[in-house]
Formats: structure tokens, sequence, C-alpha cells
């Protein structure tokens, strides 16, 4: 007899034999990385003040690097990397804040590199918008983390929520884009605004809605109080399930392997941490690491590239990423479920005691 408890069975030994097939991948990937696709950090410099900001950016921080510098990471890269052309992901603080942002992209256009983008959009105007997609951005993901009130609280801006859906207006208006994503930061005091939210980007023709919960990086270690609880992150994984059977193209973010009732039922694809095997950065003030929202420490930073060139480092560095973190914690290693998690996410693992800060093993499972 057909069951829901026997469909599940089925369900459940197809995904682990999908996922076995993925851990053997992710081996391959640690000899084998591919670059496909770096994080430009241009500035820290942001108009916004989010609370839970990875980088602790803000109004006074520093710039980037000297345009050049970045050309010349881009040139090494088409170089002495074979081939085909990492995306390029402008952030960092707001990219929108660099004044020379649209010679940059033209000139890295010139050498056949494509962008996506991370923003506020509260800068982007109808001509930012245009210029935007003129000098080669395809992707770009705008922050909404609530409602009015919520999002300018904790952006620390007023009028953030209103000006932001201005730049993503003004980005649909200008069109050609291949993908218009809203990334909503979920912690528990905005929780039960997601249905709201819902309702909003659901009468919006964005591409994507990509969820994620506040993760202890950056300034959110100061507010320990927002984490999500357990019930939370149940609430908002059903949540995420439900609304993609009904449709709508909303996605939980990359991090955290999840277990078997919950992976590839919130995101198109099963969970494989791409820090260092798939993903490089190049920092504000030329260090090179994996995801931005990892941890910079001396175990996370590769070099500099005002001392070796970047392709150098990605074929030479880069040895903490291209091992399962799992390895270093004993909790880790003899877990059931180590195959398929190897450790979990780089950005949430802590370097200092080689532990994993989020596991959702006994909330999940």
């Amino acid at each position: 007899m057909l069951t829901e408890k026997n469909v599940t069975r089925e369900i459940n030994m197809a995904k682990a034999a999908q996922l076995d097939k993925l851990a053997a991948y992710r081996e391959k990937l640690y000899k084998e990385p591919v670059l496909r696709l770096l994080f430009l950090e241009l500035t820290l410099r942001c108009n916004e003040h989010c609370f839970h900001c990875g980088s602790r950016c803000s109004s006074d921080s520093m710039d980037g690097m000297p345009l050049e510098k970045y050309l010349e990471v881009l040139r090494d890269i088409k170089e002495n990397l074979p081939g085909r052309l990492p995306q390029l992901c402008l952030t960092g603080g707001e990219p929108m804040l660099r004044r020379d942002l649209f010679e940059l992209m033209a000139r890295g256009m010139e050498l056949g590199y494509r962008y996506s983008m991370t923003s506020n959009a509260t800068l982007i105007t109808p001509e930012k918008a245009h210029l935007l997609r003129m000098n080669g951005l395809r992707t770009i993901s705008v922050s909404i983390d609530g409602l009015p009130e919520t999002h300018d609280r904790q952006r620390g801006l007023p009028g953030a929520y209103r000006m932001a859906m201005k730049g993503i207006e003004n980005l649909m208006a200008e069109g050609g884009f291949k993908t218009i994503q809203v990334t909503t930061v979920v912690n528990h005091s905005n929780m039960h605004e997601l249905p709201e939210l819902y309702r909003i980007f659901e009468h919006m023709d964005i591409d994507s809605w990509r969820v994620v919960g506040l993760e202890p990086i950056g300034r959110a270690l100061e507010s320990p109080e927002m984490m999500l609880t357990p019930e939370d992150t149940r609430y908002l994984l059903d949540f995420i399930r439900d609304k993609r059977l009904e449709g709508m193209p909303v996605s939980y973010g990359c991090s955290h392997f999840l277990g078997l009732g919950y992976e590839r039922e919130v995101r198109d694809w099963y969970f494989l941490c791409n820090a260092g095997v798939y993903v490089a950065s190049v920092m504000a003030d030329g260090s090179v690491g994996a995801c931005l929202d990892i941890e910079r420490c001396e175990k996370t930073i590769q070099g500099n590239i005002y001392e070796t060139p970047f392709t150098e480092l990605w074929k030479n560095r880069f040895e903490i990423f291209r091992k399962p973190l799992s390895q270093n914690n004993e909790t880790c290693r003899t877990c059931a479920w180590e195959k398929w998690c190897a450790g979990g996410a780089h950005h949430s693992w802590d370097y200092e005691n080689d532990r994993q800060m989020i596991c959702y093993k006994d909330i999940l499972w």
C-alpha cells in the first residue's frame, strides 16, 4: 500500500543517493576548484548602518583600492586562469558610492566580464539603472529586511524602505536584467512580517526572493536576542517550502545543511559551501579570501594582491577551504550526516575554537 510514510521514505532515499553523488563531486572540487564567482569589495563605505552588517560598514569607513588594482586582478585572471571568466559580484559597503564604478564596469566589460551586484538600491535612479545595464550588469540583489518601519530601523536610515523600493522600480522600468532579486534577512523580531512581505513581492515583477536567517557574524554578534530560535527556524523553512509550492520564486540562502526533510524543498539544489572552490573575493584593502561573510583572520585571509597575484593565491593557497571543516572538530567528524554536511558553512565557523556555530541537526532532524 502506498502511504505517506512510504512516499517520504522513497523521497529520502532518492535525496540520499543524490547527496552521495554531490559528496563525491565535492571531493573532486577540493582538488580541481573552478572560479565561478569573484566578489570585488569596492568600498566599506555605506549610507546605511545595518545592525547585522557582516563587514561592520559605515559612512566613514575606508574606500576600496584604486581602480587600476582591481583591473590588474581582472587582467591576471583573464591571462592566467583557463576556462570561462568568472562572474564578478560588485559589493561593499554600498557599491553605488564608488565614484568610478561605471568606469570600472566599462573597462571590465571590455575584457569580457559581466556583473552581478549587491546593493541597498537607495541610490539607484533611472539614470543609474540605465548605466548599470549598459555596463554589463546582469543580476542585482536588493535588500528589503521588513516592512517600512522595521526596514528603516534595522538599516539605520529613515526612508530607506521607500528609497529601496523606488530603486527596484527604476531597475524594472529599465529592463534588460537577467535577475532582479530581493534578499530578506530574517531575525527574531521581523519573522511575523514574512506573510505581508510575501503579499507585497507577489505583486511585483521580481525574479527571485532570497530569504536568509540572521547569522552570528559582524555587528549581529552584538544583538544575540535577534538570533532565530529553533521555532523561528522551523517556521521560516516551512514558510519557504509552502510558498514555493504556491509558485513563488522564493528560496532559502545557500547556507547550512538542512537534513533530508528540507534539502531540495526550500532551494533549488542541495547544500554545498562554495567558499574557496567556486567563490573567492578581493577585499577593499587587497586581501584575498573566499566569501566576504567569512570571519577575517589569519586562517581565512589567503594573501594580498599587493604582494602576490590573485591567480597564484587561487592556485596555491585556499587549503583551509579545500577540505571538509568537519576534519577539525570531533563532533562534526563523527556525525552521521558528516558525509553530506562536511562541517557546514565556512561563514558560520568559529575558527578560533574550530566549531560550527550553526548546526540544525537537533533542530530539524
